[in-house]
């Protein structure tokens, strides 16, 4: 091997290394920023947005991409909004999530509670976005693949459900469990008439991959700063630091109240 390739081959690995660094620093950041009563994932840091804007859903070992096939009942523009709720309700929640991000676990588990209080009772209408945002940071489908299972979830009218079971049985972040299609369609046995013949096809076919990947572009173009990103009647609720479930609820209250 000649010394300019050895050079070539040292500087990648060098390269490398120092963006492993970076994202773990930047992970380490993120997480001092979750805090327990308004979990937050914030990815400040520019050069760890540089690498998740140009790796974000890249899945070097996936098939080519076939058509874009929205979810049934997906709605918004570009039809990449899961909604849950009732039309009519006065207040929107939109939410950007990754079903491998521990912040929107966390985040979960904080509000969950009150928003289905509140969109039991038609006072709150969620908009639900997926995003692939850990893939492109930490390598792996698994983000992708439960992004495109909870859409197959959404076409047999079992998303909220199946949306809630992904997270109570999220894996370690390092760890890309999500990617295999036998444990995405095993989870949703805990889910009540959601393990079909169909279903099961919608997810070993990768029927909304393409779907998924344009959300995820979506994501991108928006230049959030990471998952989840919460937004309350379009104003995002996290540049309010006090925000809590609590909270949350009061302003759904007030707004239904008109």
């Amino acid at each position: 091997m000649s010394e300019k390739n050895r050079a070539g081959k040292r500087t990648a690995r060098e390269r490398l290394a120092d963006e492993r660094e970076k994202q773990k620093a930047a992970e380490r950041r993120r997480r001092t920023l979750i805090v327990a009563s308004s979990v937050v994932c914030v990815l400040g840091l520019a050069a760890v947005i540089g690498v998740v804007a140009a790796n974000s859903g890249k899945d070097d070992s996936s098939d080519k991409a076939g058509p874009v096939v929205a979810p049934s009942g997906a709605q918004g523009e570009d039809a990449l909004a899961i909604p849950v709720g009732k039309d009519g309700a006065k207040s929107t929640l939109t939410v950007w999530e990754d079903f491998r991000c521990p912040a929107c676990k966390a985040f979960e588990a904080a509000y969950r509670p009150t928003i289905h209080e509140l969109t039991d009772a038609g006072k709150l209408r969620v908009e639900y976005h997926l995003a692939t945002l850990i893939d492109g940071n930490m390598g792996g489908s698994g983000s992708r693949n439960a992004a495109n299972a909870a859409a197959c979830a959404q076409t047999a009218g079992k998303f909220p459900a199946y949306h809630d079971v992904l997270y109570e049985n999220q894996p370690e972040e390092t760890d890309d469990a999500f990617a295999e299609n036998s444990k995405l369609i095993g989870l949703a046995a805990k889910v009540d008439g959601l393990d079909t013949p169909a279903f099961r096809t919608c997810v070993e076919d990768g029927t909304h991959n393409s779907w998924v990947e344009k959300s995820d572009q979506a994501f991108q173009n928006g230049h959030f700063g990471g998952t989840p990103t919460v937004l309350f009647n379009g104003k995002n609720i996290y540049a309010d630091q006090s925000m809590t479930p609590a909270k949350l609820k009061q302003m759904v209250e007030e707004a239904d109240k008109g």
